[in-house]
């Protein structure tokens, strides 16, 4: 049985030639019952706007999206909440808005709650609560009122470690008795661990519909391929843009290409400072991702004290590392740059970079090692007898 379905209408060619931009442009695509789908696509690509048609948030401006079953949605902190009402109340209101019956609400509400960690806080309004307590809440109703469809968007990211474990097990269980799993995320470990199909979006187009393992890398490709593209031009960045990212650079000491066990530098250069406070508070964090796209590490100025600060109001910001753990190979720097308090620049595949072989403490690392990563290290061995 077909669960979701979208088909695209034929435009009037005239009306092509106006200058509309389309965050979904002749999408078509079905969904089988019992199928868990990861979107892949860069920021901008219109995976949130399908998400939101599919929940019949959006309605689309030409063709249409059918569903068939009930459908439980995360696609935004808070969605559906009532921010007066307490947590008690609002998963009675969510559940209702999901269609849930009072008694279907009433039997699974306990098991709700203590997956969501909130029961010292159930009669507090919800406008008191953290960003990660709205999400666990908001995810546990979606996910225990059995949903034919299950639709959730990279929000999670939002929760802690644990949670987020406990919310890929959830619907991972959801998959497993049939049911239908849309699923957004940029980990692409998470994708391939839950989803079995992956469909990709680049400037609101479908340019992939195949199996998660060759989704990934069609997702991955169009990443390498903005390299070229010089970052003022992006188009496909988030946030307030009163500071913009110009350029990123990894080098050695010498301003040589990385190896591994040398001292390397992150150097990250901005413009804007004029259009924020006079002293603002600007913290940069960057994640770092193999040429798979697997998660390897993450440094934030935020959460990494003390630093020092430069003399001036120079718009670079650089992360130095004395001895660089990476094993050979290429990697990928995302870039968020935070000031005033929100959320300024952030760019996915803000530069790649390659690692050569090196020596750590005095040791050759690369020739037949494993994983992504090394460590400092010494060893004690048996004496022979």
């Amino acid at each position: 049985m077909d669960v979701a379905t979208v088909r695209r209408k034929q435009t009037d060619p005239e009306s092509d030639q106006r200058r509309v931009l389309r965050a979904l442009d002749n999408v078509s695509f079905e969904i089988n019952a019992g199928e868990a789908v990861g979107f892949l696509g860069s920021n901008g690509a219109g995976k949130s706007t399908l998400l939101k048609v599919l929940s019949r948030i959006t309605p689309p401006s030409s063709g249409w999206a059918e569903i068939r079953g009930r459908v439980g949605a995360l696609l935004e902190v808070g969605s559906g909440f009532h921010p007066e009402l307490s947590g008690r109340e609002n998963v009675f209101l969510n559940g209702a808005v999901l269609g849930m019956s009072r008694a279907e609400i009433t039997a699974s509400f306990d098991e709700i709650v203590e997956f969501a960690g909130v029961q010292r806080f159930l009669e507090t309004p919800v406008k008191r609560y953290s960003s990660g307590m709205y999400v666990r809440l908001a995810f546990s109703v979606a996910a225990h009122l059995l949903p034919e469809v299950l639709i959730v968007d990279e929000v999670l990211a939002v929760g802690d470690a644990a949670f987020q474990r406990k919310c890929l097990a959830r619907m991972s269980s959801i998959a497993a008795q049939g049911r239908t799993v849309l699923f957004v995320s940029h980990n692409m470990s998470v994708l391939q661990s839950l989803c079995s199909r992956g469909v990709v979006l680049q400037s609101g187009r479908v340019i992939a519909d195949a199996s998660i393992i060759d989704a990934s890398r069609a997702y991955l490709a169009t990443l390498e391929q903005v390299e070229a593209v010089d970052l003022l031009d992006r188009t496909d960045r988030r946030g307030w843009q009163h500071l913009i990212l110009t350029s990123v650079g990894v080098h050695d000491g010498s301003g040589r290409a990385a190896r591994t066990g040398d001292s390397a530098g992150f150097t990250f250069r901005f413009t804007g400072l004029d259009n924020v406070s006079a002293n603002p508070a600007i913290s940069l964090r960057f994640h770092l991702y193999d040429e798979l796209g697997q998660p390897v590490a993450t440094l934030d100025s935020a959460a990494n004290a003390p630093r020092d600060s430069a003399d001036g109001r120079p718009e670079e910001i650089v992360c130095e590392v004395d001895e660089l753990p990476l094993l050979p190979g290429r990697y990928r720097v995302d870039v968020s740059l935070r000031a005033d308090g929100h959320l300024q620049d952030e760019l996915q595949a803000a530069a790649w970079f390659n690692v050569e072989d090196g020596l750590l403490q005095g040791r050759p690392v690369g020739l037949g090692a494993l994983g992504r990563t090394t460590m400092p290290h010494a060893w004690r061995l048996p004496k022979p007898a």
